[in-house]
């Protein structure tokens, strides 16, 4: 259960980082919602770590987090997925696997 909560909780980091980038909202809104994915972020991070190793976890997290912004990035036109940008996104998956598998 805690890896289910650690990356879940890595996949919030996209709330966070995409508030940081909204034009669109009012800047009241922005802080709120940045705000809520942080601490519902960091909140699932450090129940996570409680059973799993810190430096497993961390990367594990971060990975999850840079993985799903870079999807929901490529998702709303914001980026390009070009070929070599999807092997990247590939080879932090195949990390992050590759540290569960191992810890």
């Amino acid at each position: 259960m805690a890896w289910v909560i650690l990356v879940i909780s890595g996949m919030f980091e996209v709330v966070w980082a995409f508030a940081l980038a909204a034009r669109s909202m009012k800047l009241w809104l922005r802080a709120v919602i940045f705000v809520f994915g942080g601490v519902v972020s960091m909140g699932g991070l450090a129940l996570a770590l409680r059973t799993i190793p810190v430096g497993v976890g961390y990367a594990v997290w971060i990975g999850a987090g840079a993985v799903t912004t870079v999807v929901v990035s490529f998702m709303r036109g914001h980026e390009k997925p070009t070929a070599l940008r999807l092997a990247c996104v590939f080879l932090v998956v195949a990390g992050v696997v590759g540290l569960q598998v191992m810890a």
